[in-house]
């Protein structure tokens, strides 16, 4: 197959992932290849993302750091959460 100006691109992705968009894409008539393809196109031509997507600032990047080593973690329930948030 000729395909001008195309090259190809392996991508690893989830089965469910893949499942998934593909029963998005085909409801819009669209291939895996072609949504892709056009989500792609998206990001070229706006230089950037075509949904909201915030990267953490540096009080998040610090908080999740800890996190991630274990740091300022107290065990809570559930319904501790749920209580906090309802005298909020």
């Amino acid at each position: 197959m000729f395909n001008v100006g195309k090259v190809r691109t392996n991508v690893y992705l989830s089965k469910k992932c893949r499942e998934q968009a593909q029963k998005v894409f085909r409801q819009c008539g669209l291939t895996l290849s072609e949504g892709l393809n056009l989500f792609l196109a998206i990001v070229a031509e706006t230089g950037t993302l075509p949904f909201e997507f915030k990267l953490p600032n540096k009080t998040t990047k610090k908080v999740i750091k800890e996190v991630l080593q274990g740091k300022n973690i107290e065990e809570t329930s559930l319904k501790e959460v749920l209580s906090e948030i309802k005298k909020a």
